[in-house]
């Protein structure tokens, strides 16, 4: 429990940040989720949108600096990796 009067002010700015980056880390997760599964379906156009919006997210995300900024780079990549693959195997 903190004792003084600032260290009180700082845990309820850390709860309030810690729930907001949650929330905006599982909003993330769920549109690279979405784009993997758009990736692996039959449809390029719906692929290409979500990877798009997954890409919007993740950079989101990083320049909050919720992730890593090169975590973020790595994900895209790979995101776009597996794009490429699946379009060109079509």
């Amino acid at each position: 429990m903190p004792n003084t009067k600032s260290a009180k002010r700082a845990l309820r700015k850390s709860d309030v940040r810690r729930l907001r980056n949650r929330s905006t880390r599982s909003e993330l997760r769920s549109a690279v989720k979405n784009a993997r599964a758009a990736i692996s379906g039959d449809d390029a156009q719906a692929a290409a949108q979500a990877l798009q919006a997954a890409a919007k997210q993740i950079d989101q995300a990083a320049a909050k600096g919720i992730i890593h900024k090169n975590a973020a780079a790595r994900t895209k990549s790979r995101l776009a990796k597996s794009a490429n693959q699946n379009k060109a195997a079509e």
